[in-house]
């Protein structure tokens, strides 16, 4: 089932939205926390912030970055993806994922990448379809830079 939807550039005001779906697919964000970050984005001319209404109303989110890699140069990549549970296949996530590949073209980039969790199963045979190529397979790691309090 195909369902129409309307996409558009993304606002401040669509903050509480962004935060219940990125919240519902395992990243806690408070709608004050959203806020904060779409509006520093927005002021960004490197990056692309999209949504995608039904009956007007948000119902997903595409986020894209142009980054200058030392190695690599310079590329654009999706760096968020989002659509509602109840929203899934119904072409969506496929007409968020072609804004940003069309805001990457207009960018002047050659290639867009994207990035899916392994654990993200059902986003894998998606964006093959679409065309995307696996590239590599890799682990991701993090450190808390939070102060050690001295006792």
């Amino acid at each position: 089932m195909t369902v129409n939807a309307l996409i558009r550039s993304a606002f401040v005001e669509d903050a509480g939205v962004i935060a219940a779906l990125a919240t519902e697919l395992g990243y806690p964000t408070t709608t004050e926390q959203a806020a904060g970050r779409l509006s520093a984005l927005l002021a960004r001319e490197s990056y692309f912030v999209a949504v995608a209404e039904v009956s007007s109303r948000v119902v997903g989110w595409v986020a894209v970055e142009r980054r200058l890699l030392l190695e690599s140069g310079e590329r654009a990549e999706i760096v968020g993806l989002i659509v509602a549970a109840t929203s899934r296949r119904a072409g969506i996530g496929a007409a968020l994922v072609q804004a940003a590949e069309s805001w990457a073209r207009a960018q002047g980039m050659q290639v867009l990448s994207v990035r899916s969790n392994v654990a993200r199963t059902d986003a894998h045979p998606f964006y093959e379809g679409l065309g995307y190529q696996r590239a590599k397979t890799q682990h991701a790691y993090t450190k808390s830079l939070a102060a050690v309090r001295a006792e």
